[in-house]
């Protein structure tokens, strides 16, 4: 029998399709033909191919699967993956809105996050992004970024300033 030469490539290629979901507990959940598993993403080096290498880990921090390029997944995993890139990447979580100043050329919130009051702008043309799992996100003119979980269970001040803005 001849052997057949496997690259590096094919080794690390998933056995089964890999199943990304994200689920009620705004988690994501993966699966690869076994039981599912909340995870965490990690992205791998380099960082200048940021669909490619991310690493996903279960509670005790184990890598439970390595993507190792997003854009060969299917859409609804590509979908959950990307959404939680976002939310493992640096956010502060928006509590409550204060305020949004309408300018010529930015909005001026004022808001209040986990860690405290907030200042920040963003370009008038730079709209909230909705996330697969629910909620949104906000990405401030020097590249920060706010996460919005439920608007309905904010306080009615900060549903009424967001509503034009993301309903």
């Amino acid at each position: 029998m001849k052997a057949i030469p496997l690259s590096f490539e094919d080794l690390l290629a998933p056995k089964t399709e890999l199943i990304l979901e994200q689920r009620g507990d705004g988690r994501l959940w993966a699966s690869n033909g076994g039981l599912a598993t909340p995870v965490t993403v990690h992205r791998c080096f380099p960082w200048s191919a940021p669909t490619k290498y991310i690493s996903l880990r279960n509670d005790d921090g184990d890598e439970v699967e390595l993507v190792r390029d997003a854009t060969a997944l299917p859409q609804p995993a590509r979908d959950a993956l990307g959404d939680a890139l976002v939310v493992a990447g640096f956010v502060l979580t928006i509590n409550r809105v204060l305020e949004i100043e309408e300018e010529i050329e930015v909005r001026t919130w004022n808001v209040i996050t986990d860690q405290g009051p907030r200042r920040f702008q963003t370009a008038r043309d730079e709209w909230p992004r909705d996330l697969a799992g629910g909620g949104f996100i906000i990405k401030d003119v020097a590249g920060d970024l706010y996460h919005v979980a439920d608007v309905q269970a904010m306080d009615t001040r900060s549903r009424k300033l967001l509503w034009p803005l993301v309903d």
